[in-house]
């Protein structure tokens, strides 16, 4: 539950959820386990348009989208929440294909989970989500590294990566913080190894984003492994 001010119970801003799922049971029920931590759901829908509508009326600061609706699906839904800067999405669904995944993550979304997740980890995942960091569910991790893995071989067998970072006009920290981004690190992550604060760390992604032309960091990885 949140007070008046907008908070939940630890005293923390609570976050802002838009469910998008063709089912309506799953939907109940999403609402009822993400309210019961705090999170407040501030909308639905059932449908790719729907969802896209909604985040521009509500400004949610997650999507929790799922890929597989009628209608319009949840890959070109995300894309163009993302392509309008309406809110972070992070994909919910039962299904793990490799399409699906690389599907998601080149349309702009920052996190991947299947709906056999537990509360703690939804949760876990739209808290982090919304403060700024990716998420990947164990579950497709190694698929995702697998794929990382044929792209860098591809690489060494066209005489190793033509990518070239500078020539994105970013600077020295940037590309530190771009191979950070490539590596999977959080923002906490790379404030540590970089020794400098975390607002400093989110500007300079925010830099290294717009240099790209990538709608989030998992666009932006995808992005350099498709020039490279």
């Amino acid at each position: 539950m949140t007070d008046a001010t907008g908070q939940d119970g630890s005293g923390e801003d609570a976050v802002t959820v838009l469910l998008a799922d063709d089912h309506s049971a799953v939907r109940a029920g999403l609402r009822i386990m993400l309210e019961a931590h705090g999170v407040q759901v501030v909308g639905e829908a059932a449908d790719g348009d729907v969802a896209v509508r909604n985040a521009r009326a509500l400004h949610p600061d997650v999507v929790l989208m799922d890929l597989r609706m009628p209608r319009r699906d949840g890959i070109s839904a995300t894309r163009q929440i993302v392509d309008e800067g309406l809110a972070e999405v992070l994909v919910l669904t039962s299904f793990d294909e490799d399409e699906l995944v690389h599907g998601a993550i080149a349309a702009g979304a920052v996190g991947f989970l299947l709906k056999t997740a537990d509360a703690a980890t939804l949760v876990r995942a739209v808290r982090t989500v919304a403060s700024g960091d990716g998420v990947l569910d164990p579950r497709v991790t190694r698929r995702a590294l697998a794929a990382a893995r044929r792209g860098a071989r591809d690489d060494g067998a066209h005489g190793g990566r033509s990518y070239d970072a500078a020539g994105q006009g970013l600077t020295e920290r940037e590309r530190e913080v771009l191979d950070g981004i490539l590596n999977g690190w959080s923002n906490a992550q790379l404030a540590e190894r970089l020794g400098i604060s975390v607002p400093t760390v989110k500007t300079h992604v925010s830099n290294v984003l717009a240099k790209l032309g990538a709608r989030s960091r998992s666009h932006a990885a995808a992005l350099v492994r498709r020039r490279s």
